[in-house]
């Protein structure tokens, strides 16, 4: 199945309000693939999660808490204040400053100043970079400090692992909004989005994977009818 970035909210929705899978279901079984995925792939050091204030970098919390319950070393940064965090994003962040896993905060509003020296210092000593930034959600073009985020993240030499779509690139036309992620995995979760169609997205894509978050199949179905 390919799926729209409208039709990427109404199977989130549908899921929760028609079929009762709670949101936070949803999130710990994608988190949990894509950290599995990501064991897969082999690591040999740190990794370092990238994560915005949405259900994307919700989906980076998960997968922090999994891979260090598995003894991979993990950092977090997270782009914005946590006080800000809601929902279920909100209460994975919870859990994993509970449970000590290293953490890093950055500004991520719109127009503030990026420690950009503090930055590259945190992703240097990565072998893989996680990018929970944005999801498929995401229109227009990236604002800064974004942009420059993105950028440190794609000069790094580290692997770059995306979630679900690589932040900054467009989910039904597969162009870049400015500036995207350059990745050299993309864990996308539920289906494929329309925008991977475009020959051009590969480039940013890296190889796509899909990643099961637990919605009935019964709910496929009916959007495929």
């Amino acid at each position: 199945m390919i799926l729209t970035r409208e039709q990427v909210r109404e199977l989130d929705r549908r899921a929760i309000e028609e079929y009762g899978v709670p949101g936070i279901v949803l999130m710990e079984n994608a988190g949990r693939g894509m950290a599995e995925l990501l064991r897969s792939l082999g690591i040999n050091g740190w990794v370092v999660i990238c994560c915005g204030k949405g259900n994307n970098g919700g989906d980076g919390f998960v997968m922090a808490r999994h891979l260090d319950n598995i003894g991979i070393r993990v950092r977090v940064l997270l782009f914005g204040d946590p006080a800000q965090l809601s929902g279920d994003a909100a209460i994975n962040h919870r859990i994993i400053t509970a449970s000590a896993i290293p953490q890093e905060t950055f500004a991520g509003s719109v127009g503030s100043v990026l420690d950009e020296e503090r930055l590259r210092r945190q992703l240097a000593d990565a072998d893989w970079i996680v990018d929970a930034l944005f999801g498929s959600g995401l229109r227009g073009a990236i604002q800064p400090p974004f942009d420059r985020i993105i950028a440190a993240i794609n000069a790094a030499s580290a692997r770059i692992f995306a979630v679900d779509i690589p932040s900054g690139l467009d989910c039904d036309t597969g162009q870049p909004l400015g500036i995207a992620i350059r990745a050299h995995h993309t864990g996308t979760v539920a289906a494929l989005k329309k925008g991977f169609l475009e020959p051009s997205a590969a480039a940013w894509l890296g190889q796509v994977h899909l990643i099961d978050m637990g919605a009935p199949r019964a709910l496929f179905a009916a959007l495929a009818g």
